[in-house]
């Protein structure tokens, strides 16, 4: 259900390009006559073969009014590449014949159409952890006790919680406090990251209020925080694109104790939603320029010399939050690294 209206760049490339946005495409000089798509492809890995810049095709799709909701591809397909008048196109190729890719309805499981970007990296991500402000984790319900004389806690157990009246859900989440993201370029604090340890539902209301631990991650500890679950429904379809605006910034983490950073991983980014940042945006990633010595300019002082930033890949913003973003690596041609920089691939 999720990916139901997922509308594809191989699909959208099916269709007559106008001479605007031919102009701005680009095609990757190695790409194949044809490819059949495989499971496990998105339509990110199937671009790439066919565009330089993978992250252009929202422009086709917008370029293209006319395109209300293309087929879908699947597993299985075969897409023909071929030059129209000097305009690039993909046809479909069914059962020995070629077809042009057209609206219709097709009748498959959904469990095997291809997916935008790969979310699977993702998922534990959409939800939990977060990155909170300083004060909405202290002002948060916390677990004072536990019930019965347990001395670790977790699923199947019940806590006892301080203040949770006039609930809006039955679902909580347990957190406890993390680490600080702070800006490496002005040392502000940017916002903490909120360790998920568990997901419990509220039984009885009260101070004390009572708690089920339906599951855990960690061990439940006295004085960790509740908020309410109201993440469930964060969106699994996602549509790379440009920011709308000129973003700048730094990786300043990278999550899930990950030391090499390449693609596929998560990183966080120090810019957020009161940057401009949206869900989506696609930023150029460069990897910080060394300083080295130049051994050449003088003996009789040290010289030194910075080296020019060098792009080393591509990331999605999939989850903003005030201040900082998760972002997804799309793409790695070199070692990444915290503290590389991030911009607006149209500076490029």
């Amino acid at each position: 259900m999720a990916f139901r209206n997922i509308a594809g760049l191989v699909a959208a490339l099916a269709f007559s390009i106008n001479t605007t946005w031919a102009d701005e495409l680009e095609i990757n000089p190695q790409h194949p006559e044809q490819y059949t798509v495989v499971q496990n492809d998105t339509l990110w890995d199937i671009s790439a073969k066919f565009l330089k810049s993978p992250w252009k095709w929202p422009k086709l799709w917008h370029g293209n009014p006319q395109i209300k909701n293309p087929d879908l591809i699947y597993p299985g397909d075969t897409l023909v590449f071929s030059m129209k008048n000097g305009k690039p196109s993909l046809r479909l190729s069914s059962r020995g014949r070629e077809v042009k890719l057209h609206p219709s309805i097709r009748k498959e499981a959904l469990a095997e159409e291809i997916k935008t970007i790969p979310t699977d990296a993702i998922a534990q991500f959409l939800s939990s952890p977060k990155v909170l402000d300083t004060d909405e984790l202290d002002i948060s319900p916390y677990v004072v006790d536990f019930k019965g004389e347990h001395l670790v806690v977790g699923a199947g157990d019940t806590v006892y919680v301080r203040s949770i009246f006039n609930a809006q859900t039955l679902d909580y989440t347990v957190y406890r406090k993390g680490q600080a993201y702070i800006s490496p370029e002005t040392g502000e604090f940017l916002g903490f990251e909120a360790l998920h340890i568990a997901d419990a539902s509220l039984e009885k209301e009260g101070d004390p209020a009572t708690l089920l631990i339906n599951k855990s991650e960690q061990e439940i500890r006295l004085g960790d925080r509740l908020m309410p679950d109201s993440d469930k429904t964060s969106p699994l379809n996602f549509f790379p694109k440009p920011p709308e605006t000129d973003i700048r910034g730094n990786i300043i983490s990278v999550l899930n104790g990950v030391t090499q950073i390449g693609r596929n991983n998560i990183v966080v980014v120090d810019k957020g939603l009161q940057d401009g940042v949206k869900v989506g945006d696609l930023l150029s990633i460069y990897q910080k320029g060394k300083i080295v010595t130049d051994r050449f300019k003088s003996k009789d002082e040290v010289v030194l010399v910075k080296l020019p930033n060098e792009k080393a890949g591509t990331l999605m913003i999939f989850r903003p939050f005030k201040r900082v973003s998760y972002a997804l690596v799309m793409e790695a041609t070199q070692a990444i690294h915290v503290l590389d920089k991030v911009r607006t691939p149209e500076q490029d």
